[in-house]
C-alpha cells in the first residue's frame, strides 16, 4: 500500500514511524515532512492545503490512502476533495470538521446530543454591545474563545471583567485572529484536571486508542504563556474504571451516534479535550485529528498495526478490530526555540544523539535538513524526546535525559513534565 501523510510536525513524525512499522505499507510519502520524517519515508515539497498539487502527486505515485495530520486541510475540505476522486482519506468531511473549525458549531452539536460541556453564549460585531453587557455580569474567571482556527492561541481565560472586555474587543473589533475571531464564544470556566481521549471512528463504530495529559504552559509548575504543548504523559492515572466509563457513556458514544443522526461523514481520529470536574467529565473541545504532543505518547503505547486499523476503518470493518495498548507509561518532553511562544529565530544548527536507547524516541516537530545535510531548527517547538517505562516518573526521567542531549542555541524545555504524578 502506498500512503501519503500530510503534515510537518511532531505528530506527523510519530504517525510516520507507526505507519512505516506496518508490513501493509510498502511506500510512505510525507508532505511536506520535516528533518525526522526522512527516517521513515520520502518527504514531498507540497503544502498541506495544496490539493491540486497533492492530486498530481497521488496520480503519479499510485497513492492508495491519504492520512491527514493537521486540522487546516480537514477544515478546508481535503476529505471531500479526494473521496470525490475515489481515494480513501483518514479524516472527517469538511462539514464534520467544523467540530474543530467552529467552536459555536461544536457547542450546538453537544447541546443537541446532550453531551456535558460548559454553559456558553456567542457574539459577533452585530451584538457586540450585548456581549459587553453579558461579560459585565458573568462569573469569574471567564473563558473567551475565537470561534475559528487560531493556531492554538484563540482561547483566553480572563481573571477580571476588565480583562474580559479588553480581550473581547481585541478579538471582534480589532480582528486579533482575523476571520477566526469574527465570532467569539464566551464560556463558563470549569475547574478541574484536563485529559485528552483519542478515538478512531468510521462514523458508526469506534475504538479508543489512548488518552493523555498535555502541559500547555511555557513555565515550570504550569506558569507563563500558553504554548502548543511542552510535554505530555500517558496514561492518565485517574482515567480508568468508573471515570472512563462515564466518558464512554456520556461523551464518546453520544458523539459517534450524533455523527450518524446528523449525517456527518466522519472516518478518522476524534480528539476529545475533556476536563475532570470532581469525577465528572465535561467536553472542553473537539479536535478532528490527533493532538501534538499527545500523539508522541499515544502511538508508542499502541501495539496494534495502525495501517490495519486504517484499512478496516475505510472498509467499514472497524468494529471487528482488536486494539492492544502497552501497559507501560509514556512521557514526552518538548525542546523549544529561545523566545517561544513569542518571537524566535529559525535556522539554528542542531546536535542530536547518534544513538537512541531502546524504548526512547526523538520526534522532530520543527526541524529541516539543509542541502549539505545539516539539521537546523525550523519552528518554535523543535523536537520531543519520548520514553516508555513502567511508571510515569521513570518515563519522564528517561525523556528528560534524552532531551538534555539535544543541543542548539537557545534550547529550552520544561524539567517538570509529569510533576503532579510523582
Amino acid at each position: 500500500m502506498h500512503i501519503l501523510l500530510l503534515g510537518s510536525g511532531g505528530r506527523e513524525h510519530a504517525l510516520a514511524r507507526k505507519i512505516a512499522e506496518s508490513p501493509l505499507c510498502s511506500k510512505l510519502f510525507i508532505a511536506p515532512g520535516n528533518g525526522g520524517t526522512l527516517q521513515y519515508g520520502t518527504n514531498v515539497p507540497v503544502g498541506v492545503n495544496d490539493f491540486a498539487a497533492q492530486e498530481l502527486f497521488v496520480k503519479e505515485n499510485a497513492i492508495d490512502l491519504i492520512v491527514v495530520g493537521p486540522e487546516d486541510p480537514l477544515v478546508n475540505g481535503v476529505y471531500d476533495y479526494f473521496t470525490e476522486r475515489g481515494l480513501a482519506v483518514i479524516g472527517p468531511s469538511k462539514e464534520a470538521a467544523q467540530l474543530e473549525g467552529s467552536k459555536a458549531f461544536s457547542k450546538k452539536f453537544m447541546a443537541r446530543q446532550g453531551i456535558p460541556t460548559a454553559a456558553y453564549a456567542e457574539f459577533t460585531a452585530e451584538n457586540f454591545e450585548e456581549g459587553k453587557a453579558y461579560l459585565a455580569k458573568h462569573a469569574l474567571p471567564i473563558v473567551l474563545k475565537a470561534d475559528g482556527l487560531a493556531a492554538g492561541k484563540g482561547v483566553v481565560i480572563c481573571q477580571s471583567h476588565e480583562e474580559a472586555q479588553q480581550v473581547f474587543e481585541e478579538m471582534i473589533v480589532n480582528h486579533q485572529f482575523g476571520e477566526a475571531s469574527s465570532r467569539v464564544v464566551v464560556e463558563q470556566f470549569l475547574d478541574g484536571i484536563e485529559i485528552s481521549v483519542f478515538v478512531l471512528t468510521d462514523g458508526k463504530d469506534y475504538k479508543i486508542i489512548g488518552h493523555a495529559k498535555d502541559y500547555k504552559r511555557i513555565g515550570v509548575g504550569d506558569t507563563g504563556l500558553n504554548t502548543g504543548g511542552m510535554g505530555c504523559v500517558s496514561p492518565v492515572p485517574f482515567a480508568e474504571g468508573a471515570f472512563m466509563q462515564k466518558v464512554i457513556d456520556h461523551i464518546i458514544e453520544p458523539t459517534i451516534q450524533g455523527f450518524h443522526k446528523e449525517n456527518l461523514v466522519y472516518k478518522g481520529f476524534v480528539f476529545f479535550g475533556l476536563i475532570n470536574v470532581e469525577g465528572e467529565p465535561f467536553v472542553i473541545e473537539y479536535n478532528c485529528r490527533m493532538g501534538d504532543p499527545e500523539t508522541e505518547v499515544v502511538l508508542p503505547r499502541l501495539k496494534s498495526d495502525l495501517v490495519d486499523l486504517f484499512i478496516k476503518l475505510t472498509n467499514g470493518e472497524l468494529g471487528t478490530a482488536e486494539v492492544e495498548i502497552d501497559e507501560r507509561a509514556a512521557a514526552t518532553v518538548m525542546a523549544v526555540s529561545g523566545g517561544y511562544p513569542g518571537d524566535y529565530e529559525k535556522g539554528k544548527p542542531m546536535q542530536i544523539p547518534a544513538e537512541i536507547p531502546g524504548d526512547t524516541f526523538l520526534y522532530h516537530a520543527g526541524t529541516s535538513v539543509l542541502a549539505d545535510g545539516t539539521l537546523v531548527t525550523n519552528g518554535g517547538r523543535v523536537i520531543t524526546a519520548t520514553a516508555l517505562a513502567p511508571t510515569i516518573q521513570e518515563a519522564a526521567a528517561s525523556a528528560k535525559h534524552l532531551i538534555d542531549q539535544v543541543k542548539f542555541e537557545g534550547v529550552y524545555y520544561r524539567k517538570d513534565i509529569g510533576y503532579e504524578f510523582e
